[in-house]
């Protein structure tokens, strides 16, 4: 039989929980403190100006505001002549999980994403997955508009003067990924590998090892799997290869 937590009695539960609390207390405190040291972060200036591609051609950077003063950006990797299934499991997880910008709207605050892709490309991938935010190209683009993808990304506007202010790659982008944190509660976790796991608890894989799935919804990374997401979307069918070498993970 697979390890299980101990089994008690509610008092007893809730005096641990109650335990357990103040350094969940304590946990949202030290956020709270980086968010205001964050805020306090100098800023970049660049130039607004340079194009990117999106659904009505090119756009000045700038456009991605909407007329906003503030903007967050997903920078989602991309491989050139790949299939929908060949694109990076790992960043799938972020628009997924990420389909109406309103509340931040209605703090003044927009939310794109951009790729390094050819924009016929991306157009096409975003159609297929069903989208909802704004996707945009930005080939060939330096940083702060473009360079390295995986990261996310907070820009400050002050009329046509455009600024980096904050950008977070890694574990910092699970802010977008609401799945995780979920997991997080949950008594078997994540189920990998870097997890500090009782004994006994079911044997753990590598980060990320259920990003992709085949038609059986088995996780896993062979020819046959694409992005999990992928598998609920209108003509998803199984596949004989990934148009690709390597994986996002």
């Amino acid at each position: 039989m697979t390890a299980q937590p101990p089994i008690v009695d509610l008092d007893t539960w809730q005096r641990a929980r109650d335990e357990l609390l103040v350094r969940e207390k304590a946990h949202t405190r030290e956020g709270d403190a980086i968010a205001a040291a964050r805020r306090r972060l100098p800023m970049v200036e660049f130039d607004g100006s340079a194009d990117v591609v999106g659904a009505d051609g090119p756009v000045p950077f700038l456009e991605l505001f909407q007329g906003r003063d503030e903007l967050l950006v997903y920078k989602h990797m991309w491989w050139d002549g790949a299939p929908h299934q060949g694109q990076c499991e790992g960043c799938t997880h972020i628009p997924w999980h990420f389909d109406d910008a309103a509340y931040l709207h209605a703090r003044g605050v927009s939310f794109a994403f951009v790729t390094t892709g050819a924009w016929e490309e991306v157009e096409a991938f975003t159609a297929f997955m069903g989208y909802a935010q704004p996707w945009y190209s930005v080939r060939g683009l330096a940083e702060p508009v473009g360079g390295e993808m995986g990261h996310l990304t907070s820009y400050l506007r002050n009329g046509d003067r455009t600024f980096l202010t904050y950008s977070t790659t890694g574990r910092g982008t699970e802010r977008v990924n609401a799945s995780l944190g979920l997991l997080d509660m949950t008594v078997r976790g994540r189920g990998e590998e870097w997890e500090d796991r009782p004994d006994g608890w079911p044997p753990a894989r590598p980060a990320g090892w259920f990003w992709r799935a085949n038609a059986a919804g088995e996780a896993g990374w062979g020819e046959d799997s694409r992005p999990v997401p992928q598998w609920t979307r209108p003509g998803a069918t199984p596949v004989e290869s990934l148009g690709r070498r390597g994986h996002c993970h």
